[in-house]
C-alpha cells in the first residue's frame, strides 16, 4: 500500500464527525463519511462547489480532501462568497484560495450560471453545503445550474447531503414559472422539507433540467438524521441567518425584502424582528451598514416594529408560513400597493395572487388556505425521492 492510499485509509477511519439533534441523536453529515465517498475521488480532478459551511470537524472540506490526498483543482462559491461574509446581492469576484492557491470561482458575480469550460476541466463535482430548506434561498438555484452544466458536459456530481433545519413541513405555493428567477427556479413550494441531496434526486428524476439532460448524480446521505429533528446548523448558513430562531423566521419574514420594512439587516438581530418608521410596535432599531449588511434597508434610520427574538421554536414550526405579521404591517403602514417595490415580491411568494389578496382585504388566514391543495400535491410528488424518514 502506498503512503498517499495509507493516508486516505486513515482520514476515512479517523472521521467521525458528529452533530446533535433534537434529544441528544448524533447526526453525521454526508462530508463525515470519508470512506464512503473518498475512493470515488482517488485519481480524479475534483471541483467543489461549498462555501464557509462545508466543515468536517473543524477543519473545511477543501483541506480535508486536499490533506487526504484528492486533487482539488477548483472551488465554486455561491452567493455570499467561499467565506460567507458578503452581504445578501453583492456581487462577488473570482480569486484564488490564499490558504491552499486553489482557484475561487465565483457563481455570484459576473456569471451566476458555472461556464462549460470551468467544469469539464475538473472529472467530478463534489458539493458540500448547508441549506436552510427554502425555495427562494440561492443556494439550491446554483445547485440547478451546476446540474444543468454537469448533465451537458458529461460531468458527474457528488452531494454530500446535510439536514435540513426547516426540514419538518411543507408549506406554500409551488411557483408559477411566470415569476421564475434567481430567487425561484424549481416549480416546488416555498417551505419544501427536504435536504439538497434529496432535491438534486428529484431535478434528476421530475426532468426539471433542461433538454432533458440528466445529471450523473451520487447522493451520500447523512446518517441518524430524521426529517421532524429540530437541527441547529453548526455554523451560520449566511451572514443575516446567524442563528436557528432566524432561520425559523425566514419563511415568514423574507416577504418584507419587497417592501419597504426592514427585517433588521444591520442589527445584532437580522430575520429576527421587523420594523419601518412608521410602524407601532415592541422594538426599536435603527439599522447600521456593517459586514454581511453593506446597504441595509430604513439604513441610519430609527425603525420601529415587532421583537421576535423570544418566540418559541415549536410555535413557528407549528405556524409554518405566518404571513400575519406581512398583512399586519401592509395595513398598518396604509400605503396600498405602493407597500410592494416590485416584483421581486411575485418573484420570493412564486405566485401573482398573494398580493392580490392582500390589497383586498383578505386575512393572513385566508391567503395561506389557498395553497393547501399545492402542498399536499409536492407531499405525494417527492415521495420517491425522500432519503430520510420523518
Amino acid at each position: 500500500m502506498t503512503l498517499k492510499r495509507l493516508f486516505i485509509l486513515l482520514c476515512a477511519l479517523t472521521s467521525t464527525g458528529l452533530l446533535f439533534g433534537q434529544e441528544g441523536v448524533d447526526i453525521r453529515p454526508g462530508d463525515t463519511r470519508l470512506g464512503d465517498y473518498l475512493p470515488l475521488l482517488h485519481g480524479r480532478r475534483v471541483g467543489v462547489l461549498t462555501n464557509h459551511t462545508g466543515v468536517v470537524e473543524g477543519s473545511h472540506i477543501v483541506d480535508t480532501l486536499i490533506s487526504c490526498g484528492v486533487n482539488v483543482t477548483a472551488i465554486f462559491a455561491p452567493e455570499h462568497g467561499f467565506r460567507g461574509t458578503h452581504s445578501a446581492g453583492e456581487a462577488v469576484a473570482s480569486t484564488r484560495d490564499a490558504y491552499t492557491g486553489v482557484e475561487i470561482i465565483s457563481l455570484y458575480g459576473k456569471n451566476r450560471t458555472p461556464r462549460a469550460n470551468d467544469v469539464f476541466k475538473t472529472d467530478i463535482i463534489v458539493v458540500d453545503i448547508q441549506d436552510v430548506g427554502l425555495r427562494y434561498y440561492t443556494y439550491l438555484s446554483t445547485l440547478y445550474l451546476m446540474m444543468q452544466i454537469c448533465a451537458e458536459v458529461g460531468v458527474p456530481m457528488l452531494v454530500l447531503d446535510r439536514p435540513n433545519p426547516n426540514g419538518m413541513y411543507v408549506d406554500g405555493p409551488i411557483l408559477d414559472v411566470a415569476y421564475r428567477s434567481f430567487v425561484g427556479m424549481l416549480p416546488i413550494p416555498i417551505v419544501h422539507g427536504m435536504t439538497l441531496g434529496e432535491l438534486a434526486r428529484m431535478i434528476n428524476g421530475e426532468g426539471w433540467l433542461e433538454g432533458g439532460v440528466k445529471c450523473d448524480l451520487t447522493v451520500v446521505p447523512c446518517l441518524g438524521y430524521r426529517r421532524s429533528m429540530q437541527y441547529t446548523p453548526p455554523i451560520a448558513p449566511s451572514p443575516n441567518l446567524p442563528n436557528l430562531q432566524a432561520i425559523r423566521l425566514y419563511p415568514s419574514l423574507c416577504y418584507f425584502e419587497a417592501t419597504p420594512v426592514s427585517v433588521g439587516r444591520g442589527t445584532e438581530f437580522p430575520f429576527q424582528t421587523y420594523g419601518h418608521p412608521q410602524l407601532e410596535g415592541n422594538v426599536e432599531f435603527t439599522p447600521v451598514a456593517k459586514q454581511g449588511a453593506r446597504r441595509p434597508p430604513q439604513e441610519g434610520v430609527l425603525c420601529r416594529g415587532v421583537d421576535l427574538r423570544e418566540v418559541p421554536l415549536d410555535s413557528l414550526t407549528a405556524e409554518k408560513i405566518d404571513l400575519r405579521y406581512l398583512v399586519g404591517a401592509y395595513k398598518q403602514l396604509g400605503l396600498g400597493n405602493d407597500f410592494f417595490l416590485s416584483n421581486f415580491f411575485e418573484k420570493l411568494v412564486g405566485v401573482g395572487y398573494v398580493r392580490e389578496m392582500i390589497l383586498a382585504g383578505y386575512t393572513a388566514e385566508q391567503i395561506e388556505a389557498t395553497w393547501e391543495a399545492d402542498v399536499e400535491r409536492f407531499k405525494q410528488q417527492r415521495k420517491p425521492y425522500l432519503i430520510y424518514e420523518d
